[in-house]
């Protein structure tokens, strides 16, 4: 029993020993070998303070400047060290009513006497310039340098985005964000904010309990430094961008204009649009919601989010896919009288083959085109064969978001079968019922990009790149992989030819052609105009082209709203675009004077 109790003593002093070693072992490590429980502790006397990163610049296609920096700086306060000033000078640097120092000061002391908050967000250079000599003066007030965007133009708004402070959302489901960070929105600066932003860096500092500071801790051993953001290189032509802008001037409507050959975006004008300058520094709240009010939607991206019927210009695409199930032939002719059953057309000679009927726009040709297509014996019902063709049409990228680097971007509607049963009854539905589809009206709903885009496919004679805003990233030299891949459509090349002779005959052929006013001197261009059926007022001017015909450089599909027939004022944009861009000056000075005088905004 003895010997027992002397064990149990032994056990009991050794459990203690080994207890009393882990201890001073763990106090060992944590106050001469590791540094960062000391730095834990030091956080109540250590001052964390971000050095911003300069955000990377933005280029056009031919590498000229669009988005640079400028600095901005703002202004922190610790109240408990602010003593008294002259609170009439101080404000009068600063350009604020003294009611507002009063209602910073409060906010300031209400978030913490002794830590530091910001007092006067993105103070302009020339406003601290005139600030700093008198800084001095003003103990517990200090800078902390930022950069806000400045623009070489006041264009392109809809094309670059914007950059504002983050909000609570952002923060709490993006680690890498903090209060008061800068993010992008919309735009290049959202689709390309990871690398745009570059990295934070931090200085720390020593501070007395009144948060004053006493100087660099540990001599900087442990401040990291802020890394520039990567810089852009768009698709973008800015010189081109910045005539579509001006053409499009006291309009309501689109351009969009690509490369073929590799879906890169060459211009993209939304009008109304406004200048990117207004959403910059601390006038950007306020300006935002002026435009938000404006009637005419000048942030609301027509090139991407307003859905229209295609009108005539959709023709094209039922031509291709007639021939290609063989319902039809290039020498196929249909005749006109002024139209088919209840969907009416122009006058123009009869009977037309499958090109001439695109020169003239025929709506009896393409109805009749449709129809054959519906009620293909192919397949056994009509809904069998509209499956078919909504299968083209997806090819083309209808119905869908074409994948553009903008999250805004809208896909339009292509109406599944499901659709029309829901109206007309299972089994209800025949090619008469959706014959308005054969001219692109309807339910039939593409955004400018798309028609564009189709265009493209066309001017390629079957093939496409997704449209792309940017040409390569940092030092890359490249776009994103996906932006590389060809999206074949399954439609015989030799189809593409007949259509394309279609829509050259129609800018440059004789009788009937209905787009001679996009004509160029020594460049063939190949286009088809649009009329699009608008039930809330006048009908929208639409045209759609590429050019040259062989090797083209160019596609372009222009929106007109309001403003009536096709050729009439879209067509002659067009042309202006195209030649401005192959020659690099415009010689139609009538049409261009004529375009530029034109005001379809009611009121101004």
């Amino acid at each position: 029993m003895k010997d027992a109790f002397i064990n149990r003593k032994y056990v009991i002093m050794a459990f203690v020993v080994v207890a009393a070693l882990v201890l001073l072992v763990r106090l060992f490590v944590i106050q001469v070998v590791k540094d960062t429980y000391r730095l834990s502790a030091d956080n109540n006397v250590l001052r964390y303070v971000t050095q911003y990163p300069a955000r990377g610049l933005i280029y056009d296609r031919n590498k000229k400047l669009m988005v640079y920096n400028q600095a901005a700086y703002d202004l922190m306060v610790v109240p408990a060290q602010v003593t008294d000033i002259d609170t009439a000078e101080f404000c009068n640097l600063l350009e604020i009513s003294v009611s507002s120092f009063r209602d910073r000061m409060d906010a300031a002391i209400n978030y913490s006497r002794r830590a530091p908050s910001v007092f006067l967000k993105q103070i302009s250079a020339e406003t601290y310039a005139r600030f700093q000599e008198k800084l001095f003066s003003y103990p517990g007030f200090y800078v902390q340098p930022r950069t806000l965007r400045k623009y070489s133009k006041p264009i392109a708004g809809h094309i670059l985005g914007y950059v504002s402070e983050v909000d609570e959302s952002v923060v709490k489901n993006n680690p890498y964000y903090k209060a008061g960070d800068y993010i992008g929105k919309l735009g290049i600066e959202e689709a390309y904010e990871k690398y745009l932003r570059g990295r934070r860096g931090v200085t720390i500092y020593l501070v007395d309990v009144y948060s004053r500071i006493k100087g660099s801790y540990a001599d900087g051993r442990l401040d990291t430094v802020a890394v520039q953001g990567e810089d852009i290189i768009s698709t973008v032509d800015m010189d081109l961008q910045e005539y579509g802008e001006l053409l499009m001037r006291n309009k309501s409507g689109s351009i969009v204009a690509l490369e073929p050959l590799t879906g890169e975006v060459l211009a993209l004008v939304s009008s109304p649009n406004y200048d990117p300058g207004l959403l910059v520094g601390r006038i950007r709240s306020e300006n935002y919601s002026r435009l938000s009010a404006d009637t005419a939607l000048p942030l609301f991206n027509r090139a991407i989010q307003a859905k229209y019927p295609p009108g005539s210009t959709f023709k094209p695409i039922n031509g291709l896919i007639g021939l290609q199930e063989n319902v039809i032939a290039p020498s196929t002719l249909f005749g006109c009288n002024n139209g088919y059953m209840f969907i009416g057309c122009h006058s123009h000679s009869s009977p037309l083959d499958l090109i001439h009927g695109i020169s003239n726009s025929c709506n009896a040709y393409f109805c009749q085109v449709f129809r054959r297509i519906m009620e293909n014996p192919e397949y056994p019902t009509v809904e069998a064969a509209y499956v078919k063709w909504k299968e083209y049409l997806d090819q083309f990228g209808f119905g869908q978001r074409l994948g553009i680097e903008f999250t805004n971007e809208l896909a339009g509607l292509v109406p599944s079968p499901e659709y029309f049963d829901r109206y007309h009854g299972k089994n209800g539905w025949k090619a008469l019922t959706i014959i308005s589809m054969a001219i692109g009206q309807g339910e039939i709903e593409t955004t400018p990009l798309q028609m564009a885009n189709m265009t493209a496919a066309i001017a390629n004679r079957g093939y496409y790149y997704t449209p792309h805003i940017v040409k390569s990233i940092g030092t890359n030299g490249k776009p994103d992989e996906k932006y590389l891949a060809k999206r074949t459509i399954s439609i015989d090349s030799a189809n593409f030819e007949f259509i394309v002779q279609g829509m050259e005959e129609a800018v440059n052929g004789s009788e009937g052609a209905t787009a001679r006013i996009a004509a160029l001197k020594d460049i063939i261009v190949c286009g088809k105009t649009g009329t699009a059926q608008n039930p809330h007022g006048k009908d929208h001017s639409v045209f759609i082209a590429f050019a040259p015909k062989d090797d083209p450089e160019i596609a372009i599909a222009v929106y007109v709203e309001n403003a009536g027939f096709g050729a009439t004022y879209a067509a002659p944009v067009a042309s202006l675009m195209m030649e401005k861009y192959l020659t690099g000056e415009v010689t139609n000075k009538y049409s261009e004077q004529r375009i530029l005088d034109l005001n379809l905004i009611a009121g101004d």
